[in-house]
This record gives C-alpha cells, sequence and structure tokens, in this order.
C-alpha cells in the first residue's frame, strides 16, 4: 500500500511538472516530459529483496559441512559451544543393515578421506583379550566379497574421548557414583597422548569442555555439574560430539552416560546412527536408571544404546552399585588399551557414497571373537 501511494504521489507531482513545462516550452517540451513519466520507475535496491542482486551470498563461515574434503569449524550456535548440529536426514534412508543401500551425498555428513578406521576388540570364548594378533591373522568381507586391509596398528594410536553425561531431569539416582566414576576414568585412563572432552546432555548440547589431556580439568568440569533438569537432547548431542571429534585424527570414542531417553532432539535415531558411523565413531555406553522393574526403566532408550554400540563396534554396561560403575570405566579404559586399530581403503569402484556392511575375523583362529563396527559409508568420488 505504502509503495502503490508514493507511486501515486510521484504521478500526480509529474503532471502538474508536465503542465508548467508545456506552457512554457511547448508542445514538443510536453511530449518529452510525457514520455519521461511514462517510463518505468525502477525502486532502488534496497527497497526489496526482489530487486537485488541475483549473486548468491557467500555461506556462512564454517558451514560447509555437506562438501567434500576436511571437515572445518562448525558455527557455532545459542547455548551451545560445541560442533554444530548436523542437519536433520529423511528417517528410514540410513539403516545401516541394508547394505548397498544410496544415501544421498545431503544425507550424511561427508568426511573427506577414503580411509576407513576399523578398531576391532577380540576376546576369546572366556571373554578375555587376546593381543598377539597380526595384520596377516585378520580377514576382511565387504557386502560379501573379501577385500584386502592396508595396515594394522595397536592401542598407541591416540585417541580422541568424548564423555556425555546425561544432566537431563530423567536422571537423579546415582549421581555421586555416575561423577566419581567419570572422574577416576579420566585420572587412570588418559594419557599423553590422548585427549578428551565432555558434553552435557540436556535440553541443549553443550561442549563443557573441549578436548584437552588436562584430566584436573576433565574431573573439574564433571564434578561441577549441578542438579539435573531440562529436557533431553540425546540425539542431537551424540551428533554434535561425533562432529566435533571427526576433526580430530586417531580414534574417534564416544561414552554415553545416560539412560537412553530422548525428548527435544531435531534428530531421529536413524540420522544420529548414520552420523556415527559416516565420522568413524566408537559408542560406549554406560547405562543408567537401572532397575528390576521394567516399568520404571526406559526400555526403547534401552535398545538405542545397544544398537549405538553394536553398529560402531563399543559395548553396553549398565552398572547399579558404586562398584559397579567403577568396573565399567575400567572395562572401557581396558578395551580402548587393548585394541587393533585396522585400515581399510575402499576401491574406486566402492566409492558411492553408499553404506557397505562388512564383517572381520580372525581367519587364523576361527574360535576367537571380533567385536567391531558393522559398516561404513563409503565416500562419494
Amino acid at each position: 500500500m505504502v509503495t502503490h501511494k508514493r507511486g501515486r504521489d510521484a504521478r500526480a507531482a509529474g503532471g502538474r511538472r508536465l503542465t508548467k513545462a508545456a506552457r512554457g516550452a511547448g508542445l514538443t517540451g510536453a511530449l518529452l516530459c510525457l514520455l519521461a513519466l511514462l517510463a518505468p520507475t525502477r525502486a532502488p535496491l534496497a527497497q526489496s529483496g526482489r530487486n537485488k542482486s541475483q549473486t548468491p551470498p557467500p555461506a556462512p563461515a564454517g558451514d560447509n559441512r555437506r562438501l567434500a574434503g576436511p571437515i572445518a569449524e562448525p558455527p557455532k550456535k545459542e547455548k551451545a559451544e560445541g560442533g554444530a548440529r548436523p542437519a536433520k536426514v529423511a528417517s528410514g534412508k540410513t539403516d545401516p543393515g541394508a547394505a548397498g543401500e544410496e544415501v544421498d551425498e545431503d544425507e550424511v555428513v561427508r568426511v573427506g578421506t577414503n580411509l576407513v578406521p576399523l578398531p576391532a576388540f577380540v576376546y576369546d570364548a572366556s571373554g578375555h583379550a587376546v593381543t598377539d594378533l597380526q595384520l596377516k591373522d585378520f580377514e576382511l568381507v565387504v557386502d560379501g566379497a573379501a577385500r584386502p586391509l592396508g595396515e594394522l596398528s595397536r592401542a598407541e594410536t591416540p585417541a580422541n574421548i568424548a564423555l556425555l553425561f546425561d544432566n537431563s531431569g530423567s536422571l537423579r539416582a546415582a549421581r555421586s557414583f555416575q561423577k566419581q566414576a567419570a572422574a577416576r576414568f579420566f585420572q587412570t585412563a588418559l594419557r599423553p597422548v590422548d585427549r578428551a572432552a565432555v558434553y552435557s546432555i540436556s535440553t541443549v548440547p553443550e561442549l563443557a569442555h573441549p578436548l584437552t589431556n588436562d584430566f584436573r580439568a576433565l574431573v573439574r568440569t564433571v564434578e561441577s555439574f549441578g542438579k539435573p533438569e531440562g529436557g533431553t537432547a540425546l540425539f542431537d548431542t551424540v551428533s554434535d560430539a561425533a562432529y566435533y571429534l571427526s576433526r580430530a585424527g586417531g580414534r574417534r570414542v564416544l561414552i554415553v552416560v545416560s539412560d537412553g531417553t530422548d525428548t527435544m532432539s531435531e534428530l531421529d535415531f536413524d540420522t544420529t546412527l548414520a552420523h556415527l558411523l559416516a565420522m568413524h565413531c566408537q559408542v560406549y555406553s554406560v547405562r543408567v536408571g537401572h532397575s528390576d522393574n521394567t516399568n520404571l526403566r526406559d526400555l526403547t532408550g534401552e535398545r538405542r544404546l545397544q544398537e549405538f554400540a553394536a553398529q560402531t563396534g563399543g559395548a553396553v554396561y549398565a552398572p547399579v552399585t558404586r562398584a559397579d560403575y567403577e568396573s565399567a570405566f575400567q572395562q572401557i579404559a581396558a578395551d580402548l588399551r587393548q585394541q587393533y586399530v585396522l585400515s581399510y581403503y575402499p576401491p574406486a569402484e566402492l566409492r558411492d557414497g553408499r553404506f557397505h556392511a562388512f564383517t572381520l575375523r580372525v581367519a587364523s583362529r576361527p574360535d576367537l571373537r571380533v567385536r567391531t563396527r558393522k559398516g561404513y559409508y563409503a565416500p562419494k568420488r
């Protein structure tokens, strides 16, 4: 309405000018003024977005998570200091059990490397770790076909660990046990070559402390957590932490201290699992809120934690007592010390952006069992 009124006013003013000009300059001058009046008037560019330059605006700084190549610094967001939340993916298109299913390159965060790391924990029928194997002892099968492994390293490979501590209102019991066990883990398990970060799971993801090898700072962070409150954005926090670790080298390990409940996330379970696999993260869960009464437990949440661990090669622990919590974190530390880290480089024909399922076994000793990830998303050429 304002634009139209201004147009009418302009035309009226122009008519008055035309009358004056015609009197002074005759018919020729009048015709010239009339043509000038009828010519389309272009509004200033600032008046309307439709008249702005068609050059697309530059992308936000650091927001190139979907581009091939190294992942850059994530944009900061309100109330969160960690890696930015990857965009939501359509549910049902990232089922890790469907080998060969294509995933659109806009649906999974791209990682600019062809290397697929395979952290593997090998154990015998009694559950004891087996640590004397060589590369030639392992056999990798991808989508039903045997594939060569590139190299093998041991637990001396640096680890980047994110401890995700549930501070939402759904968890109140055994808080002191959880804090003490987590603090003990940092004190005893963190080596000089390792780094760890702490995330708070609540209404929004929060990076409570960035990656560091200063275990005292990590302990202080965990001990500073107050009374649990707010909602539970578990999936968003897991995805944020995975993206944050993807910028670091070495092994990428998430330790999730939670009951698996999610009430606030923008992401769904399938999308979060796809991000974990795409960014080569291994998940260990310390499941809290255990009760013999199933009516008091989030069984769906428990299955989610189990699936995160099973698909990425981690494990789930369900402690109850103080000793149980100590034991759970000790076992995670032992796993990380006793792991093999194998490397697989997909051939060119498998760099297709699809999910590929694989199995890893010890061919020389079929009695041994291997716990590792169930597959990977191939980089796209």
